[in-house]
């Protein structure tokens, strides 16, 4: 069993390193885990391939054993995304307020590392390589735990990360892989050397991590995620965007899991966009309405507050935009849901109003992901409102410190009358 209490302490140490380490070192760091990847290529296969057959054996889902699998395209997304976050400006030292506050005095809001990172994530290997890059990018360590049935792959792939790490000069204790539970449970006492935590899995193990811990925790829950067709979309777009929503990959966060139609609209497209889903094994379940236009299974109440990441789709008729928006607040877990129609009014108030971190208009909710915006990769994506939200990069796994550059300054002076405040903004970077 592992001494978390050593490893959160080297951690820290670790970090104290790499908050200030040159971007260019940290960059080095990320295209040397890179070429560790590529070069240890047909170890990790077979490392995974143990992991799937294990896995297989134990009677894994087949959603999840697609999550699983760790191939030659999965690596080259890997390695294409650390060239990707590599080429992004450094998140660290951005000014984003300079002040004066009395003549010579100077306030700088700078952005700098959170710290300490325990990351807990699912069975999907290549989250590894994305988080710890991100990490390191942005100059925090990290304690990582993933699914127990990605050990032996996760294992090799940590090797290669460490060992770029330690290629660019920085400390191997910057990543640390976890194994067990045990592990998860000591890590989450360690809130005087871990600043953040962030669960990526269902409510219940959010709400487990939260309860059993005083360290502060950003939630990575369910994805129940919505495409809501207006009365007057376009059909073949409607098509379009749902198919993509529900079918382009069912085992992830961002995957469509219920179908909302307009009432008015529904008579002529359900029956066209059903075949169509079908034909891609969508198993459908609908609400009365919906039963009474196709021929489908029936909807339960749990339905609409269900997760599948399978080829499982609810669906269910609403008379109005207004209908629509009450049930994604209510059943919806904020994570994405989209709209069809082609009227911006109506659009506008569905963006407005759906309380969610992803709210897209005539677009598939797959496109929720990092990558896709342009933050090289992701912690995960985030649900709540603090801090952090939707799809997690390199900003949301920053803050920010107040730089205070004076000479001699007193607030006695301040206070006295002998000196005023002057509060303009300077418009510069903190040149320390």
């Amino acid at each position: 069993m592992n001494d978390l209490h050593v490893l959160s302490t080297n951690a820290r140490e670790a970090y104290y390193t790499l908050s200030s380490a040159s971007a260019g070192q940290r960059n080095h760091a990320l295209l040397s885990m890179a070429a560790e990847l590529d070069s240890h290529a047909d170890q990790l296969f077979q490392e995974n391939q143990l992991d799937l057959d294990e896995a297989e054996q134990s009677g894994l889902a087949t959603p999840l054993l697609s999550r699983l699998r760790f191939g030659p395209e999965k690596l080259k997304q890997v390695i294409d995304g650390l060239h990707s976050l590599a080429a992004l400006p450094d998140p660290l030292g951005k000014t984003t307020l300079s002040r004066e506050l009395t003549e010579g005095l100077a306030l700088y809001r700078v952005t700098c590392p959170i710290g300490v990172l325990g990351i807990i994530f699912e069975s999907r290997p290549d989250a590894l390589v994305q988080i710890a890059s991100l990490a390191v990018k942005s100059g925090n360590a990290a304690l990582m735990k993933g699914g127990k049935e990605a050990l032996r792959t996760n294992r090799a792939l940590a090797a290669c990360v460490v060992g770029g790490i330690v290629a660019a000069g920085l400390p191997a204790a910057s990543i640390q892989l976890l194994e067990s539970r045990e592990d998860v449970r000591n890590m989450l006492r360690e809130d005087e050397l871990i600043d953040l935590i962030i669960p990526r899995g269902g409510n219940d193990f959010v709400r487990y991590i939260m309860d059993n811990s005083r360290i502060p925790v950003l939630g990575h829950a369910d994805g129940i995620c919505h495409v809501y067709i207006d009365r007057d979309a376009d059909p073949e777009t409607a098509c379009r965007v749902a198919l993509d929503s529900k079918t382009q990959n069912v085992s992830v966060c961002n995957a469509m899991e219920t179908l909302l139609i307009h009432s008015d609209i529904a008579p002529s497209l359900l029956p066209k966009l059903a075949a169509k889903l079908r034909e891609k094994g969508v198993r459908i379940l609908g609400d009365e309405q919906t039963r009474s236009i196709i021929d489908c299974e029936a909807a339960t109440e749990k339905d609409w507050e269900t997760e599948y990441l399978d080829l499982v789709l609810s669906v269910r008729i609403v008379p109005s935009i207004t209908d629509a928006i009450a049930h994604i607040n209510h059943y919806g877990s904020h994570h994405t849901d989209a709209i069809v129609t082609r009227d911006q009014d109506r659009a506008s108030r569905f963006l407005q109003q759906v309380d969610s971190a992803g709210v897209y208009w005539n677009a598939s909710t797959r496109f929720a992901d990092g990558y896709v915006y342009g933050f090289g990769a992701e912690v995960g994506i985030a649900t709540g409102k603090i801090h952090a939200r939707g799809p997690m990069g390199l900003d949301g796994l920053t803050t920010y410190k107040y730089k205070l550059l004076g000479a001699g300054h007193i607030l006695a002076e301040m206070k006295s009358g002998d000196r005023k405040y002057t509060h303009v903004d300077l418009n510069r970077n903190c040149p320390l």
